[in-house]
């Protein structure tokens, strides 16, 4: 695995007193999609992949590891919060022991439902996500004494998946083959959130009981809807439709809060966390800090631009480092509760 040497981040680290504390935790388990994806896709036969320059240009060694930014993901910014000193391995780069401190599962364009972004390629969607921790379950069983369910109980689990169900499924019909899009924004957000349901408490079942469910951003002002469909700044019909998205996610937390004995599950408003005025967000010239391709992934070998830390954007899907950095501290520690319910990550993971 990779060790944390970013100088930013070290700072980062420093500035929340955790450089040399112990772990908040023993292991970090992550599901979602191309923001949290340390290099899932890279084996698959997809056009949803990102192990080329400029992305990882930032990265510890200037390494394009399959990260869909030019640095750091909100992941791996809140690995180091939690005083873990390693990145989380990849699924399909974790063995050993090594599979202790927790693994990612997450695949770019993957979503909740798995004909989403069929048209991309493969992908790892959210239920063979949960499969594929299955299988780590069985070889924690060689390195945890007892029942591997109480190791789990210790873990912290993450989820940041969904965008893709908009964006390459619901809002782009022509290429979709979902029986769903068929359905008004309420029925298809109340169908997203149903089959999420199913998938949580199958983690649960499996040991989980500390989860961070991050909802959904103001993904109509990412700059390939908001250039696609000619609506500059912002897709508001996109908007609405994932606010909706939001609303029941949340009343899920809630309520499993309050079904499942022992669980703490806490949402991550993602949507109330604006980039910071300091970025440049100018659709028509500037939008992002690549240049980008037909499929608003960066044109491989491209320059980027010079200071990422004006843009929000790194593509026209996926931030800058310097956005989810913005994202991981608002989570993490989130000021009289303004960007979390029913409680941050810290103290998630302190309870």
């Amino acid at each position: 695995m990779w060790n944390i040497i970013s100088s930013t981040y070290v700072l980062l680290l420093i500035s929340f007193g955790f450089v040399n504390s112990d772990p908040k935790v023993p292991c970090f388990f992550i599901f979602g999609d191309s923001y949290s994806d340390a290099g899932n896709n890279n084996d698959l036969i997809t056009v949803a992949k990102a192990n080329y320059p400029p992305y990882g240009v930032d990265f510890p060694g200037g390494l394009a590891t399959g990260r869909f930014t030019n640095g750091l993901t909100i992941i791996d910014i809140i690995t180091g919060l939690l005083g873990i000193k390693e990145l989380i391995p990849p699924f399909n780069k974790a063995s050993g022991a090594d599979i202790l401190k927790g693994v990612n599962y997450a695949s770019g364009s993957a979503g909740i439902l798995p004909e989403t972004s069929s048209y991309v390629g493969d992908r790892i969607w959210l239920a063979r996500q949960v499969q594929n921790h299955e299988t780590t379950i069985l070889e924690l069983q060689s390195f945890v004494k007892g029942p591997v369910s109480n190791y789990l109980n210790k873990c912290l689990y993450s989820v940041n998946i969904g965008t893709n169900d908009y964006v390459n499924n619901y809002f782009l019909p022509q290429l979709s083959i979902s029986p769903e899009k068929v359905l008004n924004p309420d029925e298809f957000a109340t169908t997203l959130v149903a089959k999420y349901e199913q998938l949580l408490k199958k983690l649960y079942n499996y040991g989980a009981r500390k989860t961070v469910i991050f909802g959904l951003a103001n993904i109509g002002c990412l700059p390939a809807p908001a250039i696609r469909e000619h609506k500059i700044p912002c897709v508001e019909e996109i908007n609405q439709a994932v606010q909706l998205f939001n609303e029941k996610l949340l009343s899920l937390v809630n309520s499993l809060n309050l079904q499942l004995d022992g669980a703490k599950f806490t949402f991550i408003d993602t949507m109330a966390m604006h980039p910071p005025t300091r970025f440049l967000l100018d659709y028509t010239t500037d939008a992002t800090c690549c240049k980008i391709n037909i499929g608003y992934l960066c044109k491989p070998f491209s320059t980027p631009c010079p200071d990422r830390n004006l843009y929000a954007y790194m593509d026209g899907f996926h931030a800058t480092e310097a956005f989810y950095q913005h994202i991981a501290i608002s989570s993490f520690n989130s000021p009289s509760n303004m960007f979390v319910h029913p409680v941050d990550i810290n103290t998630l993971v302190s309870s």
